[in-house]
C-alpha cells in the first residue's frame, strides 16, 4: 500500500503552499500617487511587499510536493514495467493532469510574485497624467492557491493508483507473444 508517512508530508506541503498562496492574494501590494514636497513631480508609493515573499514560499512547497511525489513514483517511467488494467490506466492519467496543474500553479505564483515586485520607478510633472501605478491583477495568486488545491488532490490519488498497480498480484512479464504449453 502506500506510504502514509510520504503522503502526510505531502499534504502538509500542499495545505501550506495553499495557505501561502492565499496570504500572498490578501496582502497584495498597492499603490498611491503622491506629489513630491517641493510639488513638482507625481510618483507612485507602493505599501508592504511582503506577498512577494509568500508567493515564492508557496511556489517552492509546492515543487518539494510535487518532488517527493515524483521521486516517491519514480516519476513512471523509471522502474519495472506495472501490471495492465484499469489502475495503471488511472495512474497515467492522473500522472498527467497532476504535471498540468502543477504547472499552471507554479506560474501562477511565480509571475504573480515576479509581478508584486515589481515597481515604477517613473514620475511625472504636476500637470501632466498622473504616473500608471502598476501591480498584480486581482485573483492571480488565487488561481495559483486553487491549482495548489487541484494539485495536491490529484498528486495523492495518483500515488494511491500508483501504489496499486506496482503492488498487484502477477506482475507483467512483458511477453508479446502468445505462451505456448504442452498439450496433455
Amino acid at each position: 500500500m502506500a506510504s502514509k508517512l510520504l503522503m502526510i508530508i505531502v499534504f502538509v506541503f500542499d495545505l501550506i503552499a495553499f495557505a501561502l498562496a492565499v496570504a500572498a492574494e490578501q496582502r497584495r501590494s498597492t499603490a498611491t500617487t503622491k506629489l513630491d514636497n517641493e510639488g513638482n513631480y507625481n510618483y507612485c508609493v507602493y505599501d508592504s511587499d511582503i506577498a512577494t515573499g509568500f508567493g515564492v514560499s508557496a511556489f517552492f512547497f509546492l515543487l518539494a510536493s510535487q518532488a517527493l511525489i515524483m521521486v516517491a513514483s519514480r516519476c513512471f517511467c523509471c522502474g519495472k514495467a506495472l501490471s495492465p488494467g484499469s489502475s495503471r490506466a488511472c495512474a497515467v492519467l492522473l500522472f498527467l493532469f497532476c504535471w498540468v496543474t502543477f504547472f499552471i500553479a507554479e506560474v501562477c505564483l511565480l509571475a504573480g510574485s515576479v509581478r508584486n515586485a515589481y515597481h515604477t520607478k517613473y514620475r511625472t510633472r504636476f500637470f501632466e497624467n498622473p504616473p500608471s501605478c502598476e501591480t498584480v491583477r486581482k485573483g492571480v495568486f488565487a488561481a495559483g492557491a486553487a491549482f495548489i488545491f487541484f494539485t495536491g488532490i490529484i498528486s495523492e490519488f495518483y500515488y494511491i493508483s500508483y501504489s496499486k498497480t506496482r503492488e498487484s498480484i502477477g506482475p507483467y512479464g512483458g511477453e508479446t507473444g502468445v505462451g505456448m504449453g504442452l498439450y496433455k
